[in-house]
């Protein structure tokens, strides 16, 4: 293109161009079609038609044939077919050929129950990809494989207190089958695969995925982990095991892994012993029905740190086990339990920090494979625990010590501590020859680079070496661990709430892989880029597989209700492993799978069923009976406005991923969310700012939940008349016995049993009588709230019929102002209402729920506001673990947070104090942090909530003069509180009885005796 023809705007001014005309005589004759043979272009129809009437010869004759083909082609495309003449779907014969017979049958003489082509039917489930995925000592297959048998698989969950050791001790296991790049690469043990052990690595937490768990060094959520491992006998078991939290906030995750596995193993330190976090896993153990095993760990701290000598380590590690016995003799139903021993091979011990766990079971066949002994090592295991010694010279075991036999030494001393305080003491204090010269009759064989390594990872390398994988522990594990077959039937029956006689019932005590399918859904986690939700059940019965159509039901699912029900169709299925995934075709009965594409309509908790089932025979596994609340609570909002629809969105999905955290909307438009404690709290804020919603949120000053409650027995009978003025009910409110709320919680006592039962327990646990414990109506707020409302009408006073027609609607009123109670709208607690009169219009239409449900509101809070109200406020348990001399230090502390004291001891066999306390939960913001400095860090603490109790003062007092920004004490603080948060919800400062009560008269009456009173 000439750029002289243009100007700067892209415009021609060059010369004239030619016409249109010129151009298309200049371009020629347009191109005739390639498939015309012979003859001028130019000639006409009928010299065509004589063409073709031609016969050529040759190639000529296939041109032919090709352009007669074609133009039928274009004529059949062009003409006009009449509708019967229309061909849809080819003939038989030009689909599958002439040498197939078609056979078509007018009637199908098939039954209806047998498929048209029969599916292949195995239970045998292939790895669907191994893509990324990490080698491992056993092929992916195998592992697949034995899941199908629930004989060979354990569920187990792994918890403990805080640092005493559970995902170390997972890493003793995944190490002793994984090869992972991130791993030091050290010698193998004897595995089949290489690169398996890795001694010189110091705790790498496998399990411990997050980002913000590696910053804070401590593990926040319960993640699983599928292996094989072998025992002592060289047999494989398919383990599932979940590693939790040990940080008393996340109590919630103990619970949900509980939920998915049939035993617990409990992880002990051996210098700290029995703490918090470890009583609360044993209460949740022994409450759901769960086997409990026993690791000892970190008993390298007794050689290392506390230096113990090894007669002196024996009575410690007693000790601990024997607290570890106390603790489950305490929860109800604990004593039926076996005990807990070593030799009994339900007791491990381990220092997963060396990387070595053994059973005495385990030591004792060493000794039997090295010396060649004739002996059984279960046999020789019996012997080296408990009162039993050993006498070196006449080489024989003893219960006592015998005269003249002062040499013998327990056992367990004899053949275990001090075999490995020696490994400690030679690898620590010998140069390379001499201890090269130990270690070479033992079998274990270093390179000549391992003699250079620290002291610490030389000794964890030779220990490694020196106790091999940790078959010990598969034993104790498949011993005394049930198995998915053996735990199903007492587990159905504890956790199912349909009828025992349906098929899908029957098929979960059996753990049958071929009965309907019924998932138990306890975890949910999030996708890599927090979109979706991927969810963690229990397969109860029945397999699941990727395209399956599916049932979700909630948690408040109800047969005969489809609001809580939901249909799905399952996206994948996999094997969970923590840092990985195993894609699978299905999984069948017994074990554990991760689902995708079922969280849509999921909050907490969920049961997948199959959509076999028929609609009559539906039902749920119970929700998690979680043992805390959520008291803290903390307003949030977004730095942006508009941004709102973020923060709503990942609020659900903090919902999704805490089981423990509530959120809510409060009158005043507050955004709240409520949780166990500070870190709990600071993790759902990380979450929601960094991976949820990713935004910028604002929140307030923590604050706690309150509750609200009576103390004395109205004064006077109030009743509430409905809007139209055709309804009258009477109702007082008085105080519960202690104990009935707690029992109500735990769910001692519910009304879904029958009235007869429900008498029985009130008569006998609170001297109530008959009449009384069953004319309980409802518990409240809702199905086990810690209030009660009771019908306590005569029949000569009170049309019984009509009352009846009106339940509902007094039950909804009641659930109403238990749930938002008058002094600051928070729940009440501890309070039964006793219906003491109705009178109730005739006609059903003057009594519908428009005018029955205020009106039980109104006069719920009426009769509340004359029985001497009173404000709750929650107080934590706080475990303090400190140095003797900090101890003093400790108590100021507490005191200046209204806290007090109610254990105060020496840890036996270590140099610290165990000091136990009570602290209201609205001053145990920051304890932590101020126990540390008072203490230059010495001091550790943990707090829970324990229990609720009355904050001191009247809350309705306006005597009370509260000074601007000054702390409120002693008799002020009730009104304080409940001032305080009604400003923060935007209501008014008058708490006033006046608005309930409609009858002048009644007012004047109840005010004149508040006056007096």
């Amino acid at each position: 293109m000439d750029d002289l023809n243009y100007d700067e705007f892209g415009n021609y001014i060059g010369p004239e161009l030619a016409s249109s005309s010129e151009d298309e005589s200049d371009a020629g004759p347009a191109p005739q079609p390639a498939a015309r043979s012979g003859g001028d272009s130019d000639g006409d129809s009928a010299d065509e038609a004589n063409k073709e009437d031609e016969e050529p010869d040759g190639g000529e004759a296939e041109d032919g044939r090709l352009i007669a083909m074609t133009r039928r082609l274009e004529v059949s495309q062009t003409q006009i077919v009449l509708h019967e003449d229309k061909q849809y779907y080819p003939e038989a014969e030009d689909v599958f050929g002439p040498d197939v017979e078609v056979l078509v049958q007018e009637e199908d003489a098939q039954p209806l129950t047998e498929p048209i082509v029969a599916p292949v039917k195995t239970r045998k489930f292939q790895v669907a990809e191994e893509d990324d995925l990490p080698d491992t000592s056993y092929a992916k297959e195998f592992l697949v494989d034995l899941l199908g048998y629930p004989e060979m698989v354990r569920n187990i969950a792994v918890a403990g207190h805080l640092h005493h050791g559970k995902t170390a001790l997972v890493d003793v296991l995944v190490a002793a089958t994984h090869a992972w790049p991130e791993w030091d690469q050290a010698a193998p043990v004897a595995t089949p695969t290489a690169k398996m052990q890795r001694p010189n690595q110091k705790a790498f937490g496998y399990t411990d995925v997050l980002q913000l768990e590696r910053q804070r060094g401590v593990s926040l959520k319960a993640m699983p982990v599928s292996l094989v491992a072998h025992n002592t006998r060289g047999k494989s078991y398919a383990l599932n095991i979940m590693d939790t939290p040990g940080h008393v906030n996340f109590v919630d995750e103990v619970v949900a892994s509980m939920r998915m596995a049939d035993g617990l193993v409990l992880v002990v330190d051996a210098v700290e012993g029995v703490m918090a976090g470890t009583e609360r896993a044993v209460r949740a153990a022994v409450r759901d029905g769960l086997s409990i095993a026993l690791v000892v760990n970190k008993v390298d701290r007794l050689i290392i740190e506390l230096k113990l000598p090894p007669a002196d380590a024996y009575y410690k590690l007693k000790l601990t086990i024997e607290e570890v016995n106390a603790a489950i003799a305490d929860c109800p139903g604990g004593k039926e339990r076996a005990r807990l021993s070593p030799e009994l091979g339900n007791v491990c011990f381990a220092s997963a920090a060396f990387g070595w766990c053994f059973s005495l079971e385990s030591f004792a066949r060493r000794y039997v494979d090295t010396w060649g002994m004739s002996v059984q090592p279960r046999e020789l295991a019996r012997r080296l625990w408990g009162d039993v010694y050993y006498h070196p010279e006449r080489r024989t075991f003893m219960r006592k010590r015998a005269e003249g036999a002062r040499d013998a030494r327990r056992s367990f001393v004899h053949f275990v501590l001090e075999p490995l305080y020696k490994i400690f003491a030679q690898v620590v204090g010998e140069d390379e020859p001499a201890l090269r010269a130990v270690l070479e009759p033992l079998g274990i064989k270093l390179r000549k680079a391992d003699y250079a390594l620290d002291a610490r990872s030389l000794l964890r390398r030779v220990l490694c070496h020196f106790f091999g994988p940790p078959t010990g522990f598969v034993d104790m594990c498949a011993a005394h661990v049930q198995s998915p077959l053996d735990a199903a039937p007492a587990a159905t029956e504890r956790l199912y709430t349909g009828q025992m006689d349906t098929a899908a019932a029957v098929a979960m005590r059996g753990c049958d892989a071929d009965g309907p399918l019924v998932v138990a859904v306890a975890k949910q986690y999030p996708s890599p880029d927090a979109s979706q939700f991927y969810v963690l059940g229990r397969i109860l019965s029945g397999h699941i597989a990727a395209g399956q159509s599916v049932r979700v039901l909630g948690e408040g699912f109800a047969p005969g209700d489809d609001e809580d029900v939901a249909l799905a169709t399952v996206s994948g299925a996999w094997i969970y492993c923590s840092r990985y995934r195993i894609p699978v075709s299905g999984l069948g009965a017994g074990g554990w799978v991760l689902l995708g594409g079922v969280d849509g309509s999921i909050g907490k908790t969920a049961t997948i069923v199959g959509t076999d089932i028929p609609e009559a025979e539906l039902a749920i596994v119970r929700p998690l009976q979680l043992p805390s609340e959520s008291v803290v609570k903390i307003a949030v909002e977004p730095v942006v406005p508009t941004e709102l629809p973020k923060m709503l969105s990942g609020l659900r999905k903090i919902g999704k991923s805490y089981p423990l955290a509530q959120t809510r909307v409060e009158e005043s438009g507050e955004h709240i969310i409520l949780g166990t404690g500070e870190l709990y709290l600071d993790c759902i804020m990380h979450d929601l700012r960094c991976i949820y919603a990713e935004i910028e949120i604002k929140i307030a000053d923590p604050v706690v939940a309150f509750r609200e409650t009576v103390s004395e027995t109205s004064s006077v009978m109030v009743y509430g008349n409905s809007p139209n003025g055709k309804n009258r009910l009477t109702i007082i409110a008085e105080p519960l016995e202690r104990g009935i709320a707690e029992d109500i919680d735990a769910g001692s006592v519910q009304l879904s049993w029958p009235a007869r039962q429900v008498g029985q327990f009130f008569e006998a646990n609170y001297g109530w009588d008959v009449l009384a414990g069953r004319s309980i109506w409802a518990f409240g707020p809702g199905e086990s709230g810690p209030n009660i409302l009771s019908d306590e009408t005569l029949p000569g006073e009170t049309d019984k019929a009509r009352l009846r027609s009106v339940r509902d609607s007094i039950q909804q009123g009641f659930q109403w102002a238990a749930r938002e109670g008058p002094l600051c709208d928070e729940p009440m607690r501890s309070t039964r209402f006793r219906i003491l009169g109705a009178s109730l219009a005739e006609a059903a239409i003057h009594r519908g729920g428009g005018q029955i449900i205020p009106a039980a509101r109104r006069v719920c809070y009426s009769s509340f506001l004359t029985a001497e109200p009173r404000l709750m406020e929650p107080v934590n348990f706080v475990e303090i673990q400190a140095p003797a001399a900090c101890v003093s230090a400790v108590y100021t502390v507490l005191g200046r947070r209204r806290g007090h004291v109610t254990h105060d001891a020496p840890k036996a066999g270590s140099p610290m104090y165990m000091i136990k306390a009570l602290v209201p939960a609205i001053d145990a913001s920051g304890l932590e942090t101020d126990l540390r400095t008072y203490t230059h860090g010495q001091a550790f603490c943990q707090h829970y909530f324990d229990h609720w109790q009355t904050v001191p003062g009247d809350p309705l007092d306006t005597s009370v003069a509260l000074q601007p920004l000054e702390p409120s004490s002693g008799q002020q603080l009730a009104r304080d509180f409940v001032l305080k948060t009604r400003r923060r919800k935007g209501l008014s400062d008058d708490i006033s009885i006046d608005k309930f009560i409609d009858d002048p008269a009644l007012r004047d009456i109840v005010r004149d005796y508040q006056q007096q009173a």
